[in-house]
């Protein structure tokens, strides 16, 4: 550079000084600046550790804009060195080629708010959370090399503060990135915190239907990976700045069509024809106990110790081991408040909730119902009810009320916008909470208990103004393990436990430490399996994806096989939709399926992996047949060259498929295990856990093929959740029923089940519980462990040696030792001291929630004309609408009835859609005529034929950009509702004419 352009980097410097001296990361750039004189930089390494790094850049740039006597061409390696350290955002600046004001603003935002959540993001997984930030291309090497190593000396939570300090230093896009990362590494509450979005439960801790009306219009069942998008963040907390408009440069991955949280319902009165059979009186079993011991309950000893402030009426978590009775503590107390309230003259209404639909039938048969439906009214209410009246009608009419904690949620936010469907918390005098440990952040139960929370603040207000405070509902959390939260000391895990005390408003957590009484618990143990030597199979589906990366020039950053891989393919596939480029695209959606085929080989059978890919490929190939007479679907070279491919090598993986001695060796152990507790028990019944719902039907299916398993009395069947979020058809609420009773029957006497069946299920006779390949948190442990009920129960993990399983699994026994630590301490804590503290939680979430609040009404005020997008095929690009062409049903289906639209695509029936529901019917798919990428389903609304789009399978143009989107909800665009009577009027008057021409 002449010297002219190194007199403008000095002014340039000097202008956005106040900007870089946050972005610039001083001690790796010092290195790469052979332009400063030594003393110099030892001047500037002294600052950087006397005052820190903000204060060494300043004096960085002093030196850089006073000092005249560097050589020509200084700037040109200031930028270099700022790209190599990863300061693309800084490097920007000094080339003064500075982001949009927009992007900056929103830029700032997202700064902004990973401060204002830091205290919360530093329990992530850092370890985990990192090399995804690596592969994204958010970290340099030398960043991941310093977070791990302070992970290591300080523990997670510092490793945590220096990442999300380098991360906020990236270019603006980085905040998307990071949700991604997050998503990945299954953060997936601070993912929505950092949303500000409503949460459901997590699909693999719940197996509740919360969004009926969003599966009746999937046309396929696809499995959802990334959520990238960049969320709307809070606003900016400065009276100089406001929030502009919602980062639309995100890309992200496919998932089922997204509705907005206020059309997510629990829908308990219209169910698909395949629900509506009569599911028989669940009581009758019942029927056969005395009078008296349905209606007696006595509690042990230790019951009524914990049981005692709520029977003061005071607000508690009731903390007890698996098996010790912790709901049937819950209906004591149910009891005696009803009884209370009656003798006071008062009425009395008990709504119980828990996160999932098998949950809701299991308290009114084994417990509520059991002891309470001769004195009282009860109902249950769920996504899966019959009830064909009003959620308020239902409330009104009974004393007791279990449901789902959706049910409630939407009912609540109904009442709060003035709907005559809807309720408040103010109906309620006692609100029981199972499960109450997943009262967190981005939570369902945390949602109502924030409505709580707040009515609690004003009711201080009013009463300061001698006004009647609002009544609110007595308080009784229910939990196994309360967790510790990912804290890595026991002062962290804590506040964890305060904070979920906060959380339920909690005057105190009722724990037990068992003696004499003590719960018996499972025999542990842990069965390794001896690492694969040979993974031929492995090695041709290697090969394969690395043909496959060389015809794409693409260049992985990671191991096939691995989550890492996944993530970057995925990323892949978005960017080359977004650019056009249909020759990566293809390879990466390839490429993606290869990749779990590799998950599958290593984990059950290589048969498995290889249907897996068979069906793929079938499916694909079959799309690119002439659907009709209209036209022909075009194959590109490179999807005939990726169809020839798995052709070719087909025979081989075939073959190798056959030979049992390349299985992987975690199968064999698990067949051990099984053999060994059929046959030193004389009546066996347990629970297997695997991760993913693909592999709890193989090894199902495996378990019933093999004839050993025959032998020796193994009657297996597999359990997994209800929500359309995978390549697998999901099982309904009645399905799940049917499983569950014939468990508890001993018709089925092994359970192979995805995370769903972790939590609550009651099954006495349970006596081994096996997890598969699988470790999460301790809170997973435990209530896993839990479910082996009976004296001589056994709990195995079955891992791989190296894998790490074992590894994780030892730190979450760990963790469990600190939790109850930690709840014994919270027990002694001065009550003012923990008045003070949880005080201040409350105050802390009470503020959260009104700055969502605020960004979400400037959300609000964001949306958009339909004319500003348009959408293109993601596959092969062609013109597919305007936004101006697309309606909206019933606020959730966006669907395109125009004439020229209907010339693009064709319909192909799909029979597993074939379900009424509501007012409209699904029943076939339609598809690109061009390239036979699906684009949505077609709907039958009140008789009209109706093209409902599915945005992931577009990209949206907006503006002068290019983008992906996951759900409808992340544009801000405002679309017209649908128009019945018009599209009515136009197809009769169609009809005549025809009639007309007939005649």
């Amino acid at each position: 550079m002449s010297s002219d352009q190194d007199a403008e980097t000095r002014h340039i410097l000097d202008c956005f000084r106040d900007r870089l001296k946050r972005l610039i990361q001083v001690e790796p750039l010092l290195d790469l600046l052979h332009f400063l004189e030594p003393d110099r930089k030892d001047k500037i390494k002294a600052k950087l550790r006397e005052e820190g790094n903000i204060n060494a850049a300043v004096l960085l740039i002093d030196e850089i804009i006073y000092s005249k006597n560097y050589e020509q061409g200084w700037s040109r390696e200031l930028i270099t060195a700022l790209e190599t350290v990863g300061c693309k955002n800084a490097a920007k600046y000094v080339l003064n080629s500075p982001p949009e004001p927009t992007e900056e603003a929103e830029n700032d935002s997202c700064v902004r708010l990973i401060d204002l959540l830091q205290l919360t993001l530093v329990n992530m997984k850092t370890r985990d959370v990192c090399a995804h930030c690596r592969a994204l291309e958010l970290l340099t090497q030398e960043d991941q090399e310093n977070i791990l190593k302070l992970t290591e000396n300080q523990g997670n939570i510092g490793g945590a503060r220096l990442l999300l300090k380098r991360l906020v230093k990236n270019e603006a896009g980085w905040f998307s990135k990071f949700l991604q990362a997050l998503e990945d590494t299954e953060h997936h509450d601070l993912v929505r915190e950092l949303r500000g979005e409503p949460c459901n439960e997590d699909e693999a801790m719940s197996v509740e239907i919360v969004e009926e009306a969003e599966q009746s219009c999937s046309a396929a069942v696809v499995k959802t990976n990334m959520n990238s998008s960049m969320p709307t963040v809070p606003p900016v907390l400065s009276p100089n700045n406001s929030l502009l408009s919602e980062d639309l440069d995100s890309s992200v991955d496919s998932s089922g069509l997204g509705t907005t949280a206020e059309n997510e319902e629990d829908d308990m009165y219209k169910e698909g024809e395949e629900e509506e059979e009569e599911e028989g009186d669940l009581t009758m079993d019942d029927d056969d106990q005395s009078e008296e011991t349905k209606r007696d309950i006595v509690l042990r000893d230790y019951q009524m110790e914990v049981a005692e402030p709520a029977l003061n009426e005071k607000n508690i978590i009731i903390c007890l081991p698996t098996g010790s009775g912790k709901t049937r503590v819950a209906v004591y107390i149910t009891k005696k408040h009803l009884e209370r309230k009656k003798q006071m003259g008062q009425p009395g209404k008990v709504v119980v909730l828990v996160n999932k639909v098998p949950l809701v039938e299991q308290h009114y048969k084994a417990e509520f119902g059991r002891f309470l439906k001769h004195e009282y009214s009860l109902e249950r209410v769920s996504g899966a009810s019959q009830l064909k009246i009003s959620f308020p009608q239902i409330i009104e009419q009974n004393d007791i009320i279990i449901c789902t904690a959706q049910i409630l949620e939407n009912s609540l936010a109904k009442g709060k916008n003035g709907d005559e469907d809807g309720i408040k918390l103010s109906q309620f005098t006692l609100m029981v909470i199972d499960e109450c440990h997943h009262t967190k952040k981005g939570g369902v139960y945390n949602h109502i208990m924030i409505r709580y929370l707040k009515q609690k603040h004003r009711n201080h207000l009013l009463k300061k103004q001698d006004k009647n405070p609002v009544p609110l509902p007595q308080i009784l959390g229910l939990t196994a393990s309360p967790g510790v939260g990912g804290a890595m000391s026991q002062e962290r895990a804590e506040e964890h436990i305060l904070q979920i005390c906060a959380n339920l408003d909690a005057s105190t957590i009722k724990t037990k430490t068992f003696e004499e009484e003590e719960a018996k618990t499972p025999y542990k143990r842990i069965a390794k399996a001896q690492e694969r030597k040979e993974d031929p199979f492995g090695d041709v589906l290697k090969k394969i994806m690395d043909e496959i990366h060389n015809h794409a020039e693409l260049k992985p950053l990671c191991e096939p096989g691995t989550q890492n891989y996944e993530q970057w393919v995925v990323q892949k596939e978005q960017n080359a939709a977004k650019e056009e480029n249909q020759k990566v695209r293809v390879c990466a959606e390839h490429l993606r399926q290869y990749n779990e085929a590799l998950h599958q080989s290593n984990t059950i059978r290589m048969s498995d992996a290889f249907r897996f890919l068979d069906k793929y490929h079938n499916e694909e190939l079959k799309t690119k047949s002439s659907p009709d007479e209209e036209g022909t679907v075009t194959i590109t070279d490179t999807e005939r060259f990726l169809f020839t491919l798995f052709k070719d090598n087909k025979a081989k993986l075939q073959e190798l498929m056959g030979k049992p001695q390349y299985e992987n060796n975690s199968l064999a152990q698990l067949k051990t295990n099984i053999l060994k507790e059929f046959t030193t028990r004389e009546k066996a019944r347990g629970i297997i856990f695997t991760r993913t719902r693909l592999s709890a039907i193989a090894l199902c299916q495996w378990i019933q093929e093999n004839p050993k398993f025959d032998e020796v009395g193994v009657s297996a069947s597999y359990l997994i959740g209800g929500g359309d979020q995978s390549v697998v058809k999901p099982m309904t609420a009645a399905e799940q029923k049917d499983v569950l009773n014939k468990f508890r029957d001993g018709q089925i006497n092994l359970l192979i089940a995805t995370t769903v069946a972790e939590e609550g299920l009651d099954i006495a006779e349970c006596n081994f519980v096996i997890r598969y390949c699988l470790v999460t948190n301790e809170i997973a442990m435990i209530q896993a462990r839990g479910r082996g009920r009976a004296e001589d129960s056994s709990y195995t993990l079955v891992a791989e040696s190296g894998s790490g399983v074992a590894e994780r699994e030892s730190v979450n026994e760990y963790r469990e030792k600190m939790m109850s630590r930690a709840i014994a301490k919270v027990c002694k804590m001065n009550p003012a001291n923990y008045e003070k503290k949880i005080r201040e939680f409350q105050m802390q979430a009470i503020m959260e929630e009104k700055v969502k609040i605020k960004k979400k009404q400037q959300k609000g005020m964001m949306k958009e004309p339909p004319s500003k997008i348009s959408l293109s095929c993601r596959q092969c690009s062609v013109f597919v609408c305007s936004g101006e062409d697309i309606e909206k049903i019933e606020n959730m289906h966006h669907v395109n009835v125009t004439e020229q639209f209907s010339k693009l695509f064709t319909t192909r029936e799909n029979t597993s859609l074939q379900k009424r529901l509501l007012d409209y019917e699904t029943n076939g798919v339609i598809a690109c005529k061009n390239c036979g990428q699906q684009w949505g389903s077609m709907m039958l609304y009140k008789s009209i034929e109706c093209p409902c789009l599915h945005i992931k399978n577009f990209v949206v143009t907006y503006g002068s950009k290019k983008k992906t989107f996951s759900k409808w909800s992340e544009l801000p665009i405002k679309f017209p509702a649908f128009d019945y009577t018009q599209h009515a009027d136009l197809l009769a008057e169609d009809s005549e004419e025809e009639d007309m021409d007939t005649d």
